[in-house]
């Protein structure tokens, strides 16, 4: 069992805050560097590395309060185990995508798995940041609480914006109970009626965490308490699921992700309750899995990129180019931002990062 007094702890921020100082005055673009197990999303950045694995540990732990404070560099695996010790989670349920994947690296990038549309985000999750601005200097943004905000939100604007804005320190997050109970089944059925069902299922008081569908059947999570749990399942019929499917599904090891094929593979994100979509370049139902209950859609297709976004943009969702025909990288991975909103996000980076340092051209190739 890991607890908090078992995870290495150390405090590098000043040496961090120096080499952004020095790169401010240089004019010389940074790469912030966590694990690494994430750098194939998004652009390339072409900038000297600057690493925050020696930055780490749990600053503060409250399990009464289910608060959690920890620097950027502390390992995610550690993290979760020291909550598990003490029968809490993250309940975004984020990706490694490797071992050496840290805290920073799921800010960053902001990342959730299959538990998001019923927890929420990791975005949902965070209470407060620390963050190295381009002039080397620590700042505090939120704080401890769910409700401690007056203004702009910055703790939060930093999830997902991949290090654009400054390097983030330390997170202060809210953590949830381990469920009391956990089960998942597979139940064979057409795409179609596996739509209804989820539908159906979401407008009333059911104890399910997770939701997807490929090869013909959909698999479902139960979590919460054990009489719950045991009668929705009983309800429900179907065969008990593999153990291990949701850690696949999550860390992108199915046959889905794994296959060889040739194909770009995209990520959609999609409104409720979106029904089957015909997208440009998917031959059979097999080049479609289905996550989050039909929100999240991964595709294998060898169409146009424009193709692809517009029949996501339609639906009223958008596009993402997770990896390139032959796994390629792709300089446009991200839906190409609309005219006034791409000057909000210029106009924020200019505030923020006016010489360019954090991570250039990671999201876009303008800023």
């Amino acid at each position: 069992m890991v607890t908090m007094n078992d995870i290495p702890s150390q405090d590098a921020s000043e040496a961090l805050a120096d080499r952004i100082r020095r790169a401010e005055a240089e004019g010389s673009p940074l790469r912030l560097v966590g694990g690494d197990t994430k750098a194939f999303y998004g652009r390339a950045v072409d900038g000297e590395s600057l690493s925050t694995r020696e930055h780490r540990g749990i600053t503060e732990y409250d399990p009464v309060e289910l608060i959690v404070s920890v620097r950027a560099g502390t390992p995610l695996r550690e993290l979760e185990a020291a909550l598990a010790a003490e029968g809490q989670m993250l309940p975004c349920e984020p990706p490694h995508f490797g071992d050496d994947a840290t805290v920073g690296g799921m800010i960053a990038t902001g990342l959730s798995g299959p538990r998001r549309p019923w927890a929420g985000s990791v975005r949902d999750f965070v209470l407060g940041t620390r963050v190295i601005m381009r002039q080397g200097s620590e700042q505090r943004f939120g704080g401890q609480v769910m409700k401690n905000v007056a203004g702009y939100d910055l703790s939060r604007l930093m999830v997902g914006a991949q290090g654009t804005l400054g390097l983030i320190t330390e997170v202060s997050m809210k953590v949830l109970p381990l469920p009391g109970a956990s089960r998942s089944l597979h139940l064979d059925m057409p795409l179609a009626d596996a739509l209804e069902r989820l539908a159906e299922w979401g407008r009333q008081p059911m104890p399910i965490t997770a939701a997807a569908w490929l090869e013909g059947a959909l698999h479902l999570r139960l979590e919460g308490g054990p009489s719950s749990v045991a009668a929705t399942a009983e309800r429900l019929g179907g065969d008990e699921l593999l153990d291990g499917f949701w850690e696949a599904l999550r860390e992108q090891r199915l046959d889905f992700f794994t296959a060889e094929d040739p194909r770009a593979l995209w990520r959609l994100s999609l409104p409720h309750h979106t029904p089957a979509l015909e997208i440009p370049g998917v031959t059979a139902e097999t080049d479609v899995l289905y996550d989050w209950a039909g929100c999240q859609r991964w595709v294998r297709s060898d169409a146009d990129a424009e193709a692809i976004r517009a029949v996501a943009r339609q639906a009223g969702g958008h596009a993402t180019c997770w990896r390139g025909t032959g796994g390629a990288a792709v300089d446009t991975p991200f839906t190409p931002l609309e005219p006034v909103v791409e000057k909000y996000h210029r106009n924020l980076k200019t505030q923020l990062d006016p010489k360019g340092i954090f991570n250039p051209g990671r999201l876009y190739a303008a800023f």
